[in-house]
């Protein structure tokens, strides 16, 4: 069934799902939540928990990236934000916090002014290595060529590349583009990069080398790429057609695993379940550790699309406190509505599934039940 739809004479659409339109169904079997495992492990690294926390200076500096790590996630610091563009980023991050919201965006805009400092970059990456944690960091596409040698000798354990849309074929008739597939090639680092949201696109990504595929827009809850680009796909659809993709890569490349990760619209612990039972090996949290007191943004949260110096394509929203870090990621939790305890929650839906671990619980049964989240 293809579920396309008519929208004129001369145009049809693909039926696509959000998160919030679809639901798992238990299986027959159930499991004690003592026996359901829900490790990870990426290129050589394992952690315990399938989660990456989003490169978001309202989320990462690199203390909670450590915190992150030591938590059993990973961390990934923003190489091209405010912690490698100061020395000391804590009057800029009170102007954010502290600007209404009419002078929100033009704030973001002066605050990342400044360029980066290589330096700076070498230095904040080896505070994460001294604490032991995996090193993990973000380049932007259109700054990876400029920056990636002083990343990999600043001794990164995992580059991040990372955009609202990438596609392993740029096309510019001003600059080289960066060759994905020769650039991973040769880098002795693993590689995860995205965003992407169609089979295509994502099977494109996979033929470059990258170890992991992000599947999103990213921005989530702090994106406006709808409103202002027109660009918009469902998770649940997106991370379904990206799955597919890698199972097919696998036939090609003669069983080439390649990790699929969604990053965007994942704020609370049935999201991240949903995410998983689409086909997700992990999830890249913003919002859900916005929330965190030990976060940067103090409740605030943004991205780098809210950033750019002449079209802005996200806010600095308000998310709020809900607990620590900690309590976000694995309780305990006195609320009731996904934001604490995500991967307690996740535990719970593997053992009342019947399915072991995480990748296991990608052969869930979904059922579409859309609904209106309060």
């Amino acid at each position: 069934m293809s579920g396309e739809i008519e929208i004129g004479r001369d145009k049809r659409a693909r039926q696509a799902y959000s998160f919030d339109d679809i639901a798992l169904v238990p299986a027959r079997r159930t499991r004690d939540v003592r026996d359901v495992r829900v490790g990870w492990q990426l290129d050589a690294y394992h952690v315990d928990l399938p989660v990456m926390a989003s490169p978001m200076d309202s989320v990462m500096s690199p203390e909670t990236a450590i915190l992150v790590g030591r938590l059993g996630g990973i961390g990934v610091l923003d190489l091209e934000g405010l912690w490698t563009r100061y020395e000391d980023p804590a009057p800029a991050l009170e102007r954010i916090r502290s600007a209404t919201p009419e002078q929100a965006t033009a704030v973001l805009q002066d605050v990342y002014r400044p360029p980066v400092r290589p330096e700076l970059i070498a230095a904040r990456l080896e505070q994460i290595r001294q604490a032991g944690v995996v090193v993990a960091g973000r380049l932007s596409p259109s700054q990876t060529q400029r920056h990636w040698r002083t990343v990999v000798d600043a001794g990164v354990d995992l580059l991040v590349i990372r955009g609202s849309v990438v596609s392993a074929e740029h096309v510019s008739g001003s600059v080289e583009p960066l060759n994905l597939k020769r650039f991973i090639y040769e880098l002795d680092v693993p590689v995860v990069v995205g965003g992407v949201t169609t089979y295509t696109a994502a099977l494109h990504l996979m033929r470059t080398g990258a170890a992991g595929v992000l599947v999103g827009q990213g921005g989530g809850a702090s994106s406006s790429v709808r409103q202002v680009l027109g660009l918009h796909m469902p998770m649940a659809t997106a991370v379904a057609d990206v799955a597919a993709a890698r199972r097919d890569y696998m036939d090609e490349s003669g069983g080439r695993y390649v990790h699929v990760i969604a990053d965007g619209s994942v704020g609370n612990s049935g999201d991240v379940v949903k995410a998983i039972a689409c086909g997700a090996d992990a999830v890249m949290l913003g919002a859900a550790l916005a929330r965190a007191q030990e976060a940067p943004g103090g409740g605030f949260h943004w991205g780098a699309e809210a950033r750019h110096e002449r079209l802005p394509r996200g806010y600095r929203s308000y998310v709020g406190t809900v607990g620590t870090m900690e309590q976000i990621l694995s309780g305990p939790s006195d609320r009731a509505d996904g934001t604490l305890n995500i991967m307690g929650a996740l535990r719970r839906t593997l053992a009342t599934t019947g399915y072991a671990d995480v990748k296991e619980l990608q052969r869930v049964e979904i059922v579409v039940a859309p609904y209106e989240p309060s």
